[in-house]
């Protein structure tokens, strides 16, 4: 909990006293933006998938307003969705400001995942939705068990930039009062700490190092699941 406000009776600190005292509230806003970035990611990778589908295989309608989601979701900046849906929809209902965030991270992940997705499922030849037709399969078994095993190793690399840079993204949350890395940093240089730029160093550094591992994390789960040749 951030104390209060005041300055610090020591001017000078080292950065290890400074990370042995102060580091515990950061990684509190640390563990919150994971849940963001987790949370915002299934929402986004279900909802985009699902609309990847709907904008390929659906009838003309439903193809229309998928693609309308899509392109108006990804032609408005994300910090103005998550104050439409907090302050629009959720403020008078009283519902959590985190719920709102998370709820606007995965809504505005599943525009750009459902592109991911649809070129994936269209770069699958359509030859093989036809035999798999021509043997029995319905369309949703066709979809289900021959276009979707073979385009959701086909899309992991795209896919994997959406997973690995969306903790950046949850930033946004901050400005709702959801109490994320950077919310936490930012309290402690407003109520506490005399030395914001060692603050937000470390902030930037915990970013590099989630983002790094992630990113390799990432491209080994590719290497493994790649298709041969491609």
């Amino acid at each position: 909990m951030v104390k209060e406000k005041g300055v610090h009776p020591h001017l000078v600190i080292t950065m290890f006293e400074w990370l042995v005292e102060y580091m515990p509230q950061l990684l509190k806003g640390f563990i919150v933006t994971l849940q963001l970035a987790g949370i915002g990611l299934a929402i986004g990778s279900v909802l985009g998938l699902t609309l990847a589908i709907i904008r390929v295989y659906g009838n003309r309608i439903t193809s229309i307003v998928a693609a309308f989601y899509v392109e108006i979701v990804r032609g408005t900046p994300l910090l103005v969705q998550i104050f439409l849906i907090y302050y629009g929809l959720f403020m008078g209902l009283g519902i959590d400001r985190f719920i709102a965030a998370f709820l606007a991270i995965g809504l505005n992940s599943a525009a750009y995942q459902a592109e991911y997705f649809r070129g994936a499922i269209e770069s699958v030849s359509k030859g093989q939705m036809i035999a798999a037709r021509s043997i029995g399969m319905s369309k949703i078994q066709s979809i289900a068990h021959v276009i979707l095993p073979q385009s959701l190793r086909l899309v992991l690399p795209a896919w994997s930039n959406e997973a690995a840079y969306l903790p950046k993204y949850t930033v946004v949350a901050f400005t709702i009062g959801v109490m994320d890395l950077l919310a936490q940093a930012k309290g402690l240089v407003g109520w506490y700490v005399p030395k914001p730029f060692e603050v937000y160093t470390i902030v930037a550094l915990i970013f590099l190092v989630l983002i790094c591992t992630m990113s390799t994390s990432l491209d080994k789960l590719y290497k493994k699941f790649k298709i041969p040749g491609l």
